[in-house]
This record gives structure tokens, sequence and C-alpha cells, in this order.
């Protein structure tokens, strides 16, 4: 049981005033475990007089945006758990800004000179105390250094640990209140929730983090014309200050002023879902705050050749291959209209429990989609789609991963952005050729060798124990040591296995087969046939077929 400080306290009346003047103590006693105290409403002073409310989710917007960032940054994080709000209060904290009040000037320049143990003016020839923005965790000044370069020198908010502490520690305690005393709370895991939430804010803190994921971004896109993302001064980088190169550019949503830089708005927005796309399936990582304050365009040759420039690089998303192979087929699925094979996939990843019934979970999915797509295309929402259908995968007990929750959020965001630079935007046109490419790389014989060549060594170092091995258990099966101890959690693993059983040993027989031909082959062909460095081209090939087998057989290992 956790204890409230005197800091807490204090704070926790703080909050209570807030919830008084806007009316919560209304929302919560609706719920249904509290309904039955409803009379306590009119027992309260503050509600003898009748006051007029907004709707629900407007009011526990301006209560978060009232309570400050630290509850500001949890609304808009708690925005992408969709799969524990109603759709009312989840778009309703999609809304919520930053609207954070900057810190003095003189301040950020201590936290500076404290950082570097030297005064601002031995690091940077000019520095700006005027902030160029400001947000909950940290705010961000315009500077020069020696040798005449712009830059932006961002700074942690003072105290800002401190805050984040008291304030998450409140959190914790009604979030343990809701698993003890509320049934839905132990499926919901309301502490895993504040969890998730201090992990983001903690990491946020440390910009040597942030500086690193701005320097793998932009080596992912260096060769790439379509993005620009700002050098990351490293010599200059602390734990609680980055420095990184200026930028300039028009914000993305600043349409009127897009379009007298001369730039094709199809074409801008198009280029947008495809850089997303390829962060996604190329990369494995991609920036996750992508809305339009943390994304300028740089209108190059009079808008011919338009870059992005993103910005903010505190909160990123990564996929694991397996979540991205999937994700990568359900995409080209949902494309094709193939609701089966979207089902199957979802039993495959081991998103939906093994046992779950593909015609009955196909027959889900195609009543969410139909009606979606037999709309206009400008009018179908793909990050929408995505939410419906994790919405209705849980209802047959699908657990979904925080990483496909940020990539929905992303994706939202992404193609919010899109349709405002291009309302006909067809998003399902502009993502399919980065899916497509990225697939057929994935099966491609070079991307066979490159995984076998991978996975090599480790083989390699493991070969040599498997006659032992082998021996070890015919030697305690033959006397009736040998037991198989199945826990009940992995009944379903199980019965994965099996199912792949069938498909690898059918596999390992057709390259055994192979390697056979190939051997009668090597010493009966013809000595008129054709030869690489001595060896038949037959035997070449058989060869091959039988190497690109096995990679098959490791890989679905």
């Amino acid at each position: 049981m956790r204890i409230i400080t005197p800091a807490q306290f204090v704070r926790l009346l703080s909050i209570q005033r807030t919830f008084i003047r806007h009316g919560v103590d209304e929302i919560v006693l609706g719920i249904p475990l509290l309904r039955s105290f409803r009379f306590l409403l009119y027992l309260l002073p503050w509600n003898w007089r009748r006051r007029d409310f907004a709707p629900t989710a407007v009011r526990i917007r301006h209560v978060l945006e009232e309570l400050g960032p630290i509850y500001v940054k949890f609304g808009q994080i708690l925005s992408t758990r969709r799969d524990l709000l109603p759709d009312d209060i989840a778009e309703e904290l999609a809304r919520l800004q930053d609207r954070v009040p900057p810190f003095p000037g003189n301040e950020a320049r201590a936290i500076v000179e404290e950082e570097y143990g030297k005064p601002v003016r031995e690091v940077f020839s000019e520095f700006d105390e005027k902030p160029l923005a400001s947000a909950s965790i940290a705010q961000v000044h315009a500077a020069r250094l020696k040798d005449g370069r712009e830059v932006i020198v961002k700074v942690v908010r003072p105290g800002i640990r401190t805050t984040i502490k008291r304030d998450i520690g409140l959190m914790y305690i009604v979030a343990d209140g809701l698993e003890r005393y509320w049934s839905e709370g132990r499926r919901l895991q309301p502490t895993g929730v504040v969890a998730e939430f201090e992990k983001t804010l903690l990491d946020e803190l440390d910009l040597l983090r942030e500086a690193a994921n701005a320097s793998q971004l932009r080596r992912n896109f260096r060769e790439d014309p379509a993005i620009h993302v700002p050098e990351v001064m490293w010599e200059l980088c602390r734990r609680r200050v980055m420095v990184m190169e200026r930028v300039s550019g028009i914000r993305v949503d600043d349409i009127a002023a897009l379009k007298r830089a001369g730039i094709d708005m199809r074409r801008l927005a198009e280029k947008g879902v495809e850089v997303f796309f390829t962060q996604v399936f190329r990369d494995h990582f991609f920036h996750a705050d992508m809305h339009p304050g943390n994304l300028f365009v740089d209108p190059r040759d009079g808008g011919r050749n338009a870059r992005f420039i993103p910005v903010d690089f505190g909160i990123m998303g990564s996929l694991s291959d397996f979540d991205q192979r999937y994700l990568a087929e359900n995409f080209l699925a949902f494309m094709n209209r193939d609701y089966r094979r979207v089902a199957e996939l979802h039993v495959e990843s081991g998103w939906v429990p093994v046992d779950t019934r593909v015609d009955e979970f196909e027959f889900s999915i195609r009543s969410v989609c139909e009606p979606i797509f037999d709309r206009p295309v400008k009018d179908i929402s793909v990050g929408h789609l995505l939410l419906r259908l994790f919405q209705t995968a849980q209802r047959f007990h699908m657990k979904i991963l925080p990483q496909l929750l940020l990539l929905q959020k992303t994706l939202v965001n992404v193609e919010g952005v899109g349709r405002q630079l291009y309302p006909d935007l067809d998003l399902w046109a502009a993502a399919r050729p980065p899916l497509e490419q990225w697939m057929r790389q994935r099966v491609s014989i070079r991307a066979l060798a490159r995984s076998a060549r991978e996975r090599l060594p480790a083989i390699a170092e493991r070969l040599p124990e498997l006659p032992k091995v082998a021996f070890d258990v015919l030697e305690r099966a033959k006397t009736g040591q040998l037991k198989m101890i199945v826990h009940g959690d992995q009944l379903d693993e199980l019965k994965a296995e099996v199912r792949r059983s069938g498909r690898r040993t059918s596999l390992a027989v057709l390259a055994a087969s192979f390697i056979v031909s190939a051997a009668v082959l090597a010493v009966t062909v013809d000595e008129s046939v054709r030869t690489l460095w001595g060896v038949p081209w037959p035997v070449w090939l058989l060869g091959a077929l039988a190497a690109g087998l096995v990679v098959v057989l490791v890989n679905d290992d």
C-alpha cells in the first residue's frame, strides 16, 4: 500500500479544487461501481446550486490542461490506448497540446553552464535567452557556435524530475485502488499504464537518448532526398542539454504558405506516407510523435524538390522482425480484401489464441472492413480501421501490444497530416509500393543468403554438440528416463509447433532429396555437360535449391 507524502497531500488538495470546478465528482459517481453512492452529490455544498458543465470528454480534457504539463502528457499518451477508453474520450484527449509557459532564460543559461562546467560564452558565440519554443519537459533556445553555424539548444526544465515523481506517485495510488476495488481493474491493469507513462517521461528527461534517436533516423535517411533530419552536435550533448543543427521550414499544417511556395501538395502527401512506411518496414524504427508541430517542410528549388524536416525525437517506435513481417502481410491482405488471410495471420503470429476459430474471426473482420471499403477512398481512415480491428480482435482475446498501439497512433497522425495536405489522398495506393518492395526484398535470394550468413556462426558453434545430444536423448528414451513436462500455458505453443512440424518435415525431406540427387549427378553426369570450377551446372542448381530450403528451415525455427 502506497503512502501519501506531505507534498503529494498538498498537490492532492489542488487537484481536488480543479475536480470540483469541473464537476468531476459527478463523472466519478456515474461509474457503475459507484452509482449506488450517487446520492452523495446532493450532500456536497458545491452542488447545492445548479451548474452547467460541458460534455464528459471535454471536461476531462479541461481538467488535464489545468493540472499542468505532466497530466497533459499523460492524457496525450492515454489517448493512444484506445483499447482502454471510449471513443469520445480518446478523441478529446488526442486534442491535448502542450501549452506550457517558458521558464526564465537565465535559468536555462545556468543549466547549460552547469552541464558544461564553463560559461556559455566559452561554448557559443551567441546564446539567446528568449526561448523559441517551450514544452512540458524542455524548451529550446537559439545559439551560434564559434565556427558560425546556427544551432538550437534544448534544455530540460529545472526541477521537472521532482514534479514527475510527485505526480506519478499520486497516479500510482489511484491505479492501485482501481486494481484492488474495481472488477475491471485487473484486466485493464492501470498500474501498468502508469508504469509505461513513467518510463516514457523519464526517457524524455535524458536528452542523450533523444540525440541517439535523431542520429539513427538521420543515418537511416542520409541518401533519401525526401527527408532531412537535423545533425546532432554530439560533442556538446549532455543529459540535460542537446545541441542540434538549426533548420528552417514551413509548418506542415500551414497549407496556404506551402501553396505559395509552389509545392505539389499531392506529391508531398504521398511522399510523407512513403517516408513513414519506409521507417516502419525498412528500418524497424519510426518517429512516433509526428503531429504537425513536429514536422516542417523545406520548399527547395521553388517547391519542386520539397523535403520533410522532422524535429523532437523523444518518442520513437520500433518493431521486431516478427511483428514487422506479420504487420506487412496484414496490410497487404487488407489492401486485397483477403479477410481469411488476415484472420490466419493473427492466429499464426500468436496475436490471438491458436484455438481461435478462423472462420468466426474472418466473419468479424469482414463485418468491420466491408462497410469501410465500400466508401470512397478519400473517406477511408486506415488508422481508425486498425482501431476497429483491434477492438474486434479483443473479443477474441487478442492482447494489444504497446508497439502496435504506438504505431496505430502514429499512423493516425500521418494520415491526418496527409489529408490536410491533399484531401483526396489515397493512402492505400501510397502505402503499397514500400510494402511490396519490402516483401520482395524479404523473400529474395539475397535476403535468404544474408539471413543464413548471419545465423551460420551460431549454428557452426553448436554443430559439434549435436551428435552427443542426440545419443543422450536416445539413451534416455531407451532406458525410460526421458520425460516430457508441458505446463498449461505452454499448450498453445505446442499446438502451433505441431502445426508447423508437418511443413518443416516436408521441406527437410525435399532438401535431402536435392542433396542426394546432386551427389548422384556429380559422379554419373556425362563429361560433355558444362561445368563451373569443375562441378557440372546441374549439381550447382540442385545444391542451391537445397541450400535455399535449409535457410527457410532455419528461419522457420
